[in-house]
């Protein structure tokens, strides 16, 4: 791959995941009720994986990326280079909504940052983390990855509607993030970081498991066991 590609993809996940940020963080400071938050989440995540996902594959979510190393779908190169645009665009993004919005619904607002709801458990958040991100990343690669799937054209939507019923779910119980950059930038900025484990290890756990076995059971022929799975 040649370099300019590396900038190229680069650039791609860059505005995708700036434009997340910038939309749920800004809209968590005055959105009226979770549906807000979830049609806000999904157009953002819709509209940038239809616009650029034939760039860059449309990640914007560090846990989907790891789902895409650890199926061999990208290179570890590759990974590392998205990393390091996903969670550079979040931190940015936060830094400009952090500018731009008054100080009383930014503060009261924390910014975006994801919250256990009360009575739940750290660990009962990382598990609500890691079922939403299964759910994600399974749509992913049913919709974006798999040929024979019937949604490819409108990947995106699917994409779109499957962060919006995450966030209608689950907002009140772990702020639904289902991507650690989406957790990072608000708690980087604000300085927010109790529970930071709950959005890292439950989305990165969940990404995982969805990955590897829509692989195995659905991607990878019995033939092709011992060979890399094809991009």
């Amino acid at each position: 791959m040649l370099e300019g590609d590396y900038i190229r993809r680069g650039a791609a996940e860059f505005v995708g995941t700036f434009a997340l940020l910038f939309i749920a963080c800004g809209g968590a400071a005055y959105a009226r009720t979770p549906t807000d938050l979830a049609l806000a989440n999904g157009l953002a995540i819709g509209v940038m994986v239809v616009a650029v996902g034939f760039i860059s594959g449309g990640f914007f979510n560090p846990a989907v990326t790891l789902g895409f190393l650890v199926t061999r779908r990208i290179s570890p190169l590759l990974a590392v280079w998205y990393w390091i645009v996903q969670f550079g665009a979040a931190a940015l993004a936060v830094l400009l909504v952090a500018w731009v919005l008054p100080p009383a619904p930014q503060n009261g607002a924390k910014l975006g940052v994801p919250a256990l709801g009360t009575g739940i458990t750290s660990g009962k958040g990382v598990v609500v983390e890691a079922v939403l991100t299964f759910f994600l990343v399974w749509v992913v690669f049913a919709a974006a990855v798999d040929l024979r799937g019937t949604a490819k054209q409108v990947g995106g939507l699917a994409i779109g509607f499957t962060i919006a019923m995450g966030v209608l779910m689950a907002y009140g119980i772990t702020g639904a993030a289902m991507n650690p950059a989406r957790a990072f930038g608000p708690q980087l900025v604000g300085d927010h970081w109790a529970n930071w484990w709950v959005w890292y290890i439950g989305p990165f756990a969940g990404a995982v498991i969805a990955a590897a076995l829509y692989e195995l059971l659905y991607l990878r022929k019995p033939a092709d066991a011992g060979d890399a799975p094809r991009s």
